[in-house]
């Protein structure tokens, strides 16, 4: 759900953030607020609790909003803030150029989440000096507190947290090795998520409080986190280097946005076996992308009459890169309602290839057979040189083959290949996450 732009940035709100409002709401006006400010009405109550957890929820987005903008300030682009179940997402897109940048970016979250404690507890104290009711001045406290608390938590060195990113600029710093210090932060990031999930789950089983059920859920939330970011880092290193023009699909097969979805099924998709068709219109722009996940969602009877234009996804919302771009900065773009899928255009705008899954997937499982320069940690004005020996990013194992296991997007061209979602797992690998 979008709430508009705030700074120039997209903010969105997941619909679990429903799920946390309605927890703090009755935790608030049937627990806390009742037990410290007795014999109050149950609608004062109820409207406190609403009103501390909106703004709550403003706190995340403040949180959020400065690392946004901070980032900004540094040459990254956001696509956007997301306001999510444990806390929130700032989606950054590409990586800090130093350790200074990277320690500005995450350090500005906790001290947004400082100030704005120190905020609300000097309205607590105001409001409490003119002699408004307790309940107002207890409020603010408890919001006073709980984002002091959100600061220290996320200052815990371990990745995705601030403080794990905290952590890898100290280490890039030290080590000349951003790769080599991201994966140790994001190691520490799966201890303290395993922590997190033991001490919940001794919490439960003592019937000791409820609490060690969040506690639980945030440690795999860290855990989950943590194991992605160091997989899409390691993935980052093996594919640096290799241009979207050495991955893409040349000369795909395209269809005119006027075709119905049943001629495209019976012209192309049985013949051909692709997942991903492009869509060219009589002047040859390029004018949607149609997958057989979009093919598949409209009804049989209705496949006869309904046009490809009327499924695809539109031209504005599909990634695009020129041949000579790097695909790890294509990589972070690839989401949304293309599925996963890019294409690829000439400096006129004209259709010259198509990105998919499958031949990312390729490229991952063949990148350790390719003759390339070694990856080498981009370095900004204030990051010093390497002293002499230093070793390539990612130690002995540097250059070495892509990780193992299944890649992403299913089978390769000519079979089949349902329009699955983009590369990447749950977890947008530009994101920054913070638990609250």
């Amino acid at each position: 759900m979008s709430l508009g732009r705030v700074a120039g940035v997209p903010v969105g709100l997941n619909i679990s953030v429903v799920v946390i409002v309605v927890i703090l709401v009755i935790g608030l006006a049937f627990g806390r607020f009742p037990i410290a400010f007795p014999g109050l009405s149950t609608a004062a109550y109820v409207l406190a609790a609403v009103v501390s957890a909106l703004l709550f929820l403003a706190s995340l987005l403040a949180h959020e909003l400065a690392h946004a903008i901070v980032a900004k300030r540094h040459g990254l682009e956001v696509n956007g803030i997301t306001l999510w179940l444990l806390g929130g997402v700032a989606e950054l897109r590409g990586e800090p150029r130093s350790p200074g940048a990277d320690l500005k970016i995450a350090g500005v979250g906790p001290l947004t989440s400082v100030v704005l404690g120190g905020v609300f507890a000097l309205v607590s104290w105001g409001v409490s000096v003119v002699g408004a009711p307790p309940l107002i001045s207890g409020m603010f406290g408890y919001l006073a507190a709980v984002n002091v608390l959100l600061a220290v938590f996320n200052l815990v060195p371990a990745a995705p947290l601030d403080g794990g990113r905290v952590l890898r600029a100290f280490l890039w710093a030290r080590w000349h090795d951003r790769l080599r210090a991201a994966v140790a932060a994001a190691r520490a990031g799966r201890v303290f998520g395993y922590l997190l999930i033991a001490i919940g789950f001794l919490n439960l089983v003592s019937g000791l409080s409820l609490q060690g059920f969040w506690l639980a859920l945030i440690g795999l939330f860290l855990v989950n986190a943590a194991t992605a970011e160091e997989q899409q880092t390691q993935i980052d290193a093996a594919l640096h280097g290799i241009t979207v023009g050495e991955v893409m699909s040349r000369d795909p097969i395209v269809a005119h946005p006027d075709e119905t979805v049943a001629g495209l099924v019976d012209r192309l998709v049985l013949r051909h076996h692709l997942s991903t068709y492009p869509l060219r219109d009589d002047d040859g722009r390029f004018s949607g992308l149609v997958t057989l996940g979009r093919v598949r969602r409209v009804p049989p009877d209705d496949r006869a009459v309904t046009r490809l234009r009327k499924i695809a996804c539109p031209p504005s919302d599909v990634p695009t890169a020129r041949p000579g771009d790097q695909l790890t900065e294509l990589l972070q773009r690839m989401s949304g309602c293309a599925d996963g899928r890019a294409v690829v255009l000439d400096d006129d705008g004209h259709l010259v290839g198509l990105v998919t899954p499958t031949d990312i997937s390729r490229t991952i499982q063949t990148v350790d057979l390719r003759a390339r320069e070694p990856y080498r940690t981009p370095r900004g004005a204030d990051l010093a040189p390497p002293p002499p020996g230093d070793r390539t990013p990612g130690g002995p194992s540097s250059g070495g083959p892509a990780p193992s296991g299944p890649a992403p997007g299913g089978p390769a061209p000519g079979g089949p290949a349902p329009g699955g979602p983009a590369p990447g797992g749950t977890v947008p690998p530009a994101g920054r996450r913070d638990a609250a």
